[in-house]
């Protein structure tokens, strides 16, 4: 029997309970930092050593934490359906759990560019972007064809999403959506459910029960943390 195709879109708090903070809520990154600060081009071109500092923060966090089971339920799941995580993470813990097919809206928290590649310019390509695992980048450090200086491989605000009509193009050939650990507030993210085709079946998980007022068709709400949240979801799957 063929296979159903999954889609999953996944936000930062399928990742906190790794020990990775969100970005907004209680104690959230954009608490501490402004954001305009640190993930934005403007705030690059102001202090770019301060926003390195800050992702380089961030890298070294990523190396010390493991995905949790929530994770992991994704990746298992690989064995009965056609799962496809789009995620607004840029760590790789959905990777590391042993999922195969995954694509980053927001960029990769391991891997860094230079600042005057993957632009409209030259089509995104990612022919100068370079994984660096989990090792800080200095300033002065430089790269591609011009030795410009190397920058982290994240979409700031105010930046082209490149990957998101890949996006669009997945969930609209979803059986079945899947929305864990996104407060369905970053946009043009956020609307990507919007491209769900007529009979999709659609499950929402989110320990935030204001989620419900988003009157999405069809949607199922599991209201509860994302491992918990998965757990549910595993056994329902298969009756949908």
């Amino acid at each position: 029997m063929k296979k159903k195709n999954l889609v999953v879109l996944s936000g930062s708090g399928i990742s906190a309970e790794s020990g990775i903070s969100t970005f907004r809520g209680g104690n959230g990154l954009w608490d501490n930092v402004p954001v305009e600060e640190i993930c934005t081009p403007e705030g690059w071109r102001r202090n770019p050593a301060k926003v390195q500092r800050f992702y380089n923060e961030r890298r070294a966090q990523l190396k010390e934490v493991e995905p949790n089971e929530a994770h992991l339920i994704l990746a298992e799941l690989e064995k009965d359906f056609n799962v496809c995580v789009v995620t607004q993470n840029v760590d790789n813990l959905h990777e590391r759990a042993g999922s195969t097919r995954v694509l980053h809206l927001h960029g990769e928290l391991t891997k860094v560019r230079p600042e005057d590649c993957y632009t409209d310019a030259d089509g995104f390509s990612e022919k100068y972007v370079q994984d660096i695992g989990y090792r800080p980048v200095e300033m002065g450090e430089t790269g591609g064809r011009h030795g410009k200086q190397l920058r982290p491989h994240i979409v700031w605000f105010g930046e082209a999403v490149p990957n998101l009509e890949k996006a669009a193009a997945l969930v609209s050939v979803a059986d079945i959506l899947l929305i864990v650990g996104t407060s369905l507030q970053v946009y043009p993210a956020a609307s990507l459910y919007n491209f769900a085709p007529e009979g999709c079946k659609i499950v929402l998980i989110d320990p935030d029960q204001s989620l419900s007022r988003f009157r999405i068709p069809g949607v199922t709400f599991i209201n509860k943390v994302a491992t918990a949240g998965m757990r549910e979801f595993k056994e329902l799957i298969y009756t949908l």
